[in-house]
């Protein structure tokens, strides 16, 4: 098991599942959809709190473009690990929601990508007090 941690690496030294994984924060920071879509396998899981799973390309797009509840804001990585078909990362979120409240918070995700190097599956949680 190969492990990199990161707080922030510099791009340039980042693996290729790494840099995919940087693309993919960028892309839905930018609100560019169809391509972050384009960037996970077509037949993707994305577990998220709060959701019933989400499977393949199209019900993935629906999330991002109607169901989301977040209007625009920033993904800040700290820290990623990686290991074989595996990109754990944590990190900030700061943004604005549809109904204008602000939102704060730190995540995880864990991406896994398929032979052919798209996300097959993406598990995403957030840190905030539940009890």
């Amino acid at each position: 098991m190969q492990t990199q941690t990161a707080v922030p690496a510099a791009p340039e030294h980042d693996s290729a599942p790494l840099r995919k994984v940087r693309t993919y924060y960028e892309l839905v920071d930018a609100g560019q959809v169809q391509a972050l879509v384009d960037l996970f396998a077509d037949d993707v899981q994305y577990h998220r709190p709060g959701y019933e799973p989400l499977v393949g390309k199209e019900q993935l797009e629906h999330f991002y473009r109607e169901r989301r509840v977040i209007r625009e804001g920033r993904h800040t990585v700290t820290t990623t690990v990686e290991s074989d078909d595996c990109v754990a990362v944590h990190g900030e979120f700061n943004g604005v929601l549809h109904d204008d409240r602000k939102s704060s918070l730190r995540f995880a995700d864990f991406f896994h990508l398929d032979e052919d190097g798209r996300f097959s599956r993406r598990d995403t949680f957030f840190f905030s007090p539940l009890v």
